[in-house]
């Protein structure tokens, strides 16, 4: 299934670097146990897609975490801006004969297997495929060849991420397929399940 890729980004088990908007309202500590569940959640949800997994880390490859085993790929995430960080990821995917590939974060809990499934068979008829996110952002954003313009001149972590994704697109005049819009944790608002845990 190497024609099918799932990209995981992910960030380094760190106390005080990781969920840091919601360590303002729930300590350092919860935040890093937080993480810990999301990405417990997120190795679940990938093992069932069948596709070649690949885990990019923000900075150094864990080689003994939640990811072990042969499920998984290890790579480091590019010292750059998030846009040129996923660029050079989907980059390494389609240098590596892949025709369809998916990068997903590892902030949302309501991701499961079925969405990311959609998500492939939506690329076969679609350019891009994109999983919106509640606070304006997407949870996934999958494509069937490689383009940089969709990272490029763009201003992370702000409600208007995906629409300007969108319009990009329909700029290149390209398809697209909207995913059902899912929360993003990154506020104590958004933690829902995840409250079971504090």
């Amino acid at each position: 299934m190497e024609e099918r890729q799932l990209i995981l980004f992910v960030k380094n088990k760190e106390l005080g670097k990781v969920k840091t908007r919601l360590a303002k309202t729930i300590g350092d500590e919860k935040a890093l146990f937080i993480y810990k569940a999301l990405l417990q959640h997120t190795r679940k949800v990938a093992e069932k897609v069948e596709a070649l997994r690949k885990v990019y880390y923000s900075t150094f490859i864990d080689s003994n975490d939640e990811f072990e085993g042969d499920s998984f790929e290890k790579r480091i995430q590019v010292q750059e801006d998030l846009g040129i960080k996923m660029y050079s990821a989907f980059k390494d995917s389609f240098g590596e004969r892949a025709d369809k590939v998916i990068l997903i974060g590892s902030d949302c809990y309501e991701i499961n297997e079925d969405i990311i499934e959609d998500a492939f068979i939506a690329l076969e008829d679609n350019d891009y495929v994109i999983g919106p996110a509640h606070d304006g952002g997407y949870y996934l954003i999958g494509m069937r060849a490689l383009n940089k313009s969709i990272f490029e001149n763009m201003v992370w972590s702000t409600e208007d991420v995906m629409l300007d994704t969108i319009l990009d697109i329909k700029e290149q005049k390209k398809s697209y397929f909207l995913l059902p819009t899912l929360t993003d944790v990154d506020h104590e608002k958004d933690l829902g399940e995840l409250k079971n845990f504090l």
